[in-house]
């Protein structure tokens, strides 16, 4: 039967008419006057460069990837590939090798999970900057169990012994890696190993925990919790912890939403229900048994992978929504600034600042970090300012007369409480790092096919976005505790060809467009490096591109690596030093069928499906990739 995979592009739920961000753009490319350019490939917007410029040779030398779509994982010329970790394979001495088909609950839990997404890469020891060892964090995003088991059965329909495989192969992996004489080892026999999934004790810590709303049939206490699921991309925090962010979290549950005393929360949520068949046989997933229990999903979860024992925390400070990730900046007096982005069409951007201050020297004072302090959504101005809006409750809007009764339904109502604050609605605002080196933010907004002409001026070229687009935005002062900043924009993304309007650089090469930027990674000298999920809508595979982001070459992409048919690209993640480039390529095949895939990837064997996995890729010499 067809498989049911999540839908990673939310229908969108926000009802309000804040203003669009399509309609600010329009109004900031009149006012920069960007330069229209004939390439060849179609119209061109460059950005803070010339024609003078675009003569010139870019920094990042590889030698660029030509777009196309086939079975296999393409990387350039004098660069190497290794298949580090696939769906099923052992991560401990005991675990079972890979059995398609006889899978269990038992060998999942002890086994690499499925559609690995955001990556992370801690050095050990602890605090080092060793980048020949060290522990790999991996998230399991989602299930495709039409192209995990046999007969392909449908999401909904699974029994009770293949949806526990299902829930098992959701979560986190924490793998111990080494490297030596340049090939990467899985150490199964790690004590710091760890499977993380949808039934480990966790808990919610922060202004919502121990809310009456968050106390459920397995949470008495709105404190205690069990599991994460959904999780997308993600961060690495100074202190060496994790952050992984519950992103569709929604589609795991059955039951009438409206019947429920969060009807409102969730449809505001866009909870869509009876995809999957968890809640048919436990009740923790069945909204008639555990009215609840989607509260305690949505939010940021923090690991320490140093502790194989630790209690992974839902920090509720950082606010309930569909996180694509959650990235760290340590702000000059010591303030932590998180960055967030809800990708849904039409969501929002988000920052929390702390109260507290980051110690470099006690690196267990900074666990509370992220449990006080200020969330903030983004409002765009035409002007070029960014305007942070607090979700403070009793401020503004956040009161009583609009059901916000303490900091904790600010919180759990975070989408809410940024509409009434009048945020600015984005096109699927999903990875949102800063950059090292200039410590500029990028947002990746990966597409939004709802946006009408209707909600858009005269002007305005991106109605009906099927591509997306980058915007970049900073303080001025350099405090990014600050809640005015600048911002503009980097690229629109799109074929030059077939578009109408996109923005690169004027010297693109004819691969170096993209489409649906979602990931992004930044190395030691300040380039940006963007994974893609929906570039097959374009009529190529999905990838990851490269480009400077200041200077003569900014925003000159090139096309470092290609996925195979069927998958995206996602959790770009460098070692310390810049020699290994770290990337998941998830759900290779979608859109066949178990029995006739479009790809065998990465085995190519006619006994095994297509799996999902991490690719480490090097230089053949040793050298920094990229250069």
């Amino acid at each position: 039967m067809p498989s049911t995979p999540i839908s990673l592009e939310d229908t969108g739920t926000n009802p309000t008419t804040n203003r669009q961000f399509a309609d600010v753009l329009a109004a900031t490319l009149q006012r920069r006057q960007f330069l229209q350019i004939g390439m060849g490939l179609g119209a061109a917007v460059a950005t803070r460069t010339s024609l003078a410029a675009a003569q010139q040779a870019s920094t990042l030398t590889f030698t660029e990837v030509p777009h196309g779509l086939d079975e296999q994982f393409t990387i350039p010329a004098g660069y190497h590939q290794q298949i580090l970790l696939r769906w099923g394979d052992p991560l401990f001495p005991d675990a079972p090798t890979f059995d398609p088909q006889h899978q269990s609950k038992a060998a999942q839990e002890r086994q690499f999970g499925f559609n690995n997404d955001f990556i992370g890469f801690v050095p050990l020891p602890p605090g080092s900057a060793n980048a020949d060892h060290g522990l790999l964090v991996v998230n399991h995003e989602y299930t495709d169990p039409g192209m995990m088991y046999p007969g392909g059965p449908n999401a909904a329909e699974l029994d009770r012994a293949f949806t526990d495989v299902d829930i098992a192969a959701h979560g986190l992996s924490v793998v111990e890696i080494r490297r030596r004489d340049g090939v990467w080892k899985v150490q199964r026999d790690s004590a710091y190993n760890r499977r993380i999934t949808p039934l480990t004790s966790m808990q919610l810590s922060g202004p919502a925990a121990g809310s009456a709303r968050l106390r459920t049939q397995d949470s008495q206490d709105g404190i205690a919790t069990f599991g994460t699921y959904g999780n997308c991309a993600g961060g690495v925090t100074p202190w060496g912890t994790i952050l992984t962010g519950e992103e569709n979290v929604d589609a795991y549950f059955c039951g009438a939403v409206t019947d429920s005393e969060e009807a409102e929360n969730y449809a505001r949520f866009g909870m869509t229900l009876n995809e999957r068949s968890w809640g048919k046989h436990y009740p923790r997933w069945n909204l008639a048994q555990n009215p609840r229990e989607p509260l305690h999903v949505g939010w940021i979860v923090e690991i320490d992978p140093y502790d194989p024992t630790s209690v992974p925390r839902k920090r509720t400070a950082l606010g309930r929504f569909k996180h694509e990730g959650c990235n760290v900046f340590i702000d000059p007096d010591g303030s932590v600034v998180a960055y967030s982005g809800d990708d849904s069409q039409f969501e929002y951007l988000y920052k929390f600042v702390s109260a507290g201050r980051y110690d470099p020297a006690d690196r267990n004072a900074n666990f509370a970090l992220l449990d006080e302090g200020t969330l903030h959504a983004a409002r765009f101005e035409d002007d070029g300012m960014l305007h942070w809006l607090p979700l403070v409750h009793g401020e503004g809007p956040l009161t009583d007369a609009n059901g916000f009764h303490s900091q904790a339904d600010v919180l759990i109502d975070a989408r809410k409480a940024a509409d009434l604050l009048g945020a600015t609605p984005m096109d699927r605002p999903e990875d949102v790092e800063v950059n090292p080196v200039t410590g500029r933010v990028f947002a990746m907004l990966t597409n939004n096919t709802k946006r009408t002409a209707a909600q858009l001026d005269a002007a305005n070229p991106r109605a009906q976005n099927g591509h997306g687009q980058i915007v970049e935005f900073w303080p001025a002062s350099g405090r990014h505790t600050d809640t005015v900043f600048r911002w503009e924009l980097f690229l629109l993304a799109g074929d030059p060809r077939t578009e109408s309007f996109t923005a690169y650089h004027p010297a693109i090469s004819a691969n170096g467009w993209l489409s649906c930027p979602d990931n992004c990674a930044f190395d030691r000298h300040g380039n940006l490096w963007i994974a893609t999920d929906g570039a097959e809508g374009a009529g190529v595979a999905d990838g990851v591109w490269a480009a400077e982001v200041d200077g003569e070459q900014r925003a000159l992409t090139k096309r470092f690596l290609r996925a195979p048919v069927g998958a995206e690209m996602c959790g770009p993640f460098f070692t310390p030093d810049d020699t290994t480039f770290f990337c998941s390529v998830q759900h290779p095949g979608q859109g066949s069928s178990l029995a006739a895939p479009s790809t065998r990837w990465p085995d190519f064997d006619p006994a095994l499906p297509p799996r999902p996995a991490v690719v480490a890729i090097t230089r053949e010499d040793g050298g920094r990739v990229g250069s």
